[in-house]
This record gives structure tokens, C-alpha cells and sequence, in this order.
């Protein structure tokens, strides 16, 4: 046989033999969704909130709106802080009522 027909079957068998992987790059993995943020999100065109917390990441807040469009919104706006107020109050008396 031909030197590179020997090769060339080597390198076929450790391609073939090499595991498939589908796990996202590091570099993809450790992003951040969110790169810019909005404070001006009128809460009427909200349709759903999503809280996302990653390690290398602070808190992040998407917004779904009713066109379908996802924004980012910044955390530290006044109205968001009140509606988690409100959620986090309204699980504490849930769990009391449960008791």
C-alpha cells in the first residue's frame, strides 16, 4: 500500500473515533445577555419579565413585550424594584397562609 492511502486511513479512524460535543464555546457560555440596558420600558407593553443570573454576569432583567420584542431593563429602576417588593410580599404571605 501507498503511504498516504496508510495516512490517510489513520486519520479517518481518529476523526471517526473523536467525540461529538454539543456544548456552546466558553466564550458564548459566559456572555452576557444583556450589553445595554433600558429605563424608559413603558409597563403597559410588558407582557412578561425574565430575571436572569449568571456568575460572571449581574442581575439581569429581560422584558417580553406584546410586539414581541425583548429588551433589556436596568435593575436599578424605581418601578421594577416595587414590582419585586410586591412579588416578594405577596410569596411571604402565601407561605404564611400554607403554614
Amino acid at each position: 500500500m501507498d503511504l498516504k492511502v496508510i495516512a490517510l486511513i489513520a486519520l479517518m479512524a481518529v476523526v471517526l473515533q473523536a467525540p461529538v460535543t454539543t456544548a456552546k464555546p466558553i466564550s458564548l457560555v459566559e456572555r452576557c445577555w444583556c450589553r445595554s440596558t433600558h429605563s424608559t420600558v413603558p409597563q403597559r407593553s410588558i407582557r412578561e419579565l425574565k430575571f436572569l443570573h449568571t456568575p460572571n454576569c449581574p442581575l439581569q432583567v429581560i422584558a417580553k413585550l406584546k410586539n414581541n420584542k425583548e429588551v433589556c431593563i436596568n435593575p436599578d429602576t424605581k418601578w421594577l424594584q416595587q414590582y419585586v417588593r410586591n412579588a416578594v410580599n405577596k410569596m411571604k404571605k402565601a407561605q404564611q397562609h400554607q403554614i
